[in-house]
C-alpha cells in the first residue's frame, strides 16, 4: 500500500463540534435513538440526549468496562466485574449476566433483541425471549457478531473462527486460519465473514464455500472496521490512511487493490462509513478527525491534530447520517452535527 501526503489543508467542519469531557478512555460509542452514548474504560457509560444535557450511569460500578455493542436501543457492555449489562437511552441499566468476576472479553447485539458474550472460552447466546444457549470455543474469544438475518453467531478464536447456530444443537462450521484471530465482521450481504488478525492483517471467507480472502500489507494491528450503506466496500483502520477493500463479486477483494483515502502521518485508529452516503469517518492516533468522500477523495477537517484527548478510539453516526459522535483513549469527546 502505497501513500502520498495531501499538500492542500481539507476544509473544516471544527465550528460544527460540540465538545464532551468524558474524563476516562472512551472504548465505545452509540446512538440510542436521539441519545448518544459513550461506553468508559471506568465503567460508567455517560448519555447526551436531544436538549445537550448530559448524564452518566454507574453500569459497572469500581470495575472496568472492556466491551460494548449496540443495537440501537440500548448499550450492552461487558466489565471486569463479569457483568453484562444494558444501558437503555433513560439512563437505566440492567444487568444480563453475571459471571462471577470473569472478564467479559467481547459483547454482541443484533436487532430482534438477542445478546451474546463471551467469558474466556466460554460464549453464552441469549434470544430475545430471555432463552439462553452455552458453547465452548477451541480458544478464548475475542470478537462476536450476529448475522445480519437469522440467529446465527460469528465467534473469533485463535485459528480461525467458527460459526453457530445457538437455537440447534449442530456442530458450529469452523472456518479455519493459522493464526489469532481478534474482531470479527459479517458482510451486510451474509456473504462474506472477515476478521482482524494479531499479524497486522485481515483474513476473510466468501460463505458458503469458505474462499479463503488474505488482506495484507498493515504496518499496524486493524482494530476497527466498517462497512459502507450498500456493503460493497470495508473501511479499516491500522495505516497512515483508511484502507478500504472492495467486496463486490463472489470473490470479494481478492485479485483487486484496496483504495486509500485520508492519507496523513499519522495512523488511522477508528473508522465509521457514513450510514448513507460513500463517506468515512477517520480517527488518527493524533487526535485528528477527517471525513473522506469516496467518489471524489474530498475532505473535511473536524478536529485537529494537537488537541488533547490522545487518538481517536470511537466514532458512531446516527440512523440519519447527520449527528457523529467521537472518543478519544485520554478521555476527550465530541459531537459533530452536520449543516443542513
Amino acid at each position: 500500500m502505497s501513500t502520498t501526503i495531501p499538500t492542500r489543508p481539507p476544509e473544516s467542519l471544527t465550528k460544527n463540534v460540540e465538545a464532551i469531557e468524558a474524563s476516562a478512555h472512551v472504548v465505545g460509542a452509540a446512538f440510542l435513538g436521539d441519545v448518544g452514548a459513550l461506553a468508559l474504560a471506568d465503567g460508567r457509560v455517560l448519555l447526551r440526549d436531544a436538549e445537550g444535557a448530559i448524564s452518566d450511569v454507574a453500569a459497572h460500578p469500581d470495575a472496568g468496562l472492556l466491551s460494548f455493542a449496540s443495537d440501537g436501543k440500548s448499550l450492552v457492555t461487558g466489565g471486569d466485574d463479569g457483568r453484562v449489562v444494558a444501558t437503555s437511552a433513560k439512563g437505566e441499566a440492567n444487568e444480563i449476566a453475571d459471571e462471577k468476576s470473569k472478564w467479559i472479553d467481547a459483547v454482541a447485539t443484533n436487532g430482534d433483541g438477542a445478546i451474546a458474550w463471551s467469558a474466556g472460552r466460554s460464549v453464552k447466546a441469549r434470544d430475545g425471549k430471555g432463552k439462553i444457549k452455552q458453547w465452548a470455543p477451541p480458544s478464548s474469544v475475542r470478537g462476536l457478531v450476529f448475522a445480519p438475518k437469522g440467529y446465527r453467531l460469528g465467534v473469533a478464536h485463535n485459528n480461525g473462527a467458527s460459526l453457530w447456530f445457538p437455537n440447534t444443537d449442530a456442530k458450529p462450521d469452523l472456518l479455519e486460519w493459522k493464526g489469532s484471530h481478534l474482531d470479527i465482521m459479517w458482510s451486510p450481504n451474509g456473504r462474506f465473514v472477515v476478521t482482524s488478525m494479531q499479524e497486522n492483517q485481515l483474513h476473510g471467507w466468501g460463505l458458503p464455500e469458505k474462499q479463503h480472502m488474505r488482506m495484507s500489507g498493515y504496518p499496524g494491528k486493524t482494530r476497527s472496521m466498517s462497512w459502507s450503506h450498500d456493503g460493497l466496500w470495508l473501511a479499516t483502520s491500522g495505516a497512515d490512511a483508511v484502507i478500504i477493500w472492495p467486496f463486490q463479486g463472489e470473490k470479494g477483494p481478492m485479485g483487486k487493490p484496496p483504495r486509500e483515502c485520508g492519507v496523513r502521518p499519522a495512523k488511522v485508529t477508528s473508522v465509521a462509513f457514513h450510514p448513507k452516503a460513500l463517506v468515512v469517518a477517520a480517527g488518527y492516533d493524533d487526535g485528528c478527525i477527517l471525513l473522506c468522500r469516496l467518489t471524489d477523495a474530498s475532505e473535511l477537517l473536524v478536529r485537529p491534530a494537537g488537541k488533547e484527548g490522545g487518538a481517536i478510539s470511537a466514532l458512531a453516526w446516527d440512523a440519519n447520517g447527520r449527528r457523529m459522535l467521537f472518543g478519544s483513549r485520554e478521555g476527550a469527546a465530541g459531537l459533530l452535527t452536520l449543516p443542513v
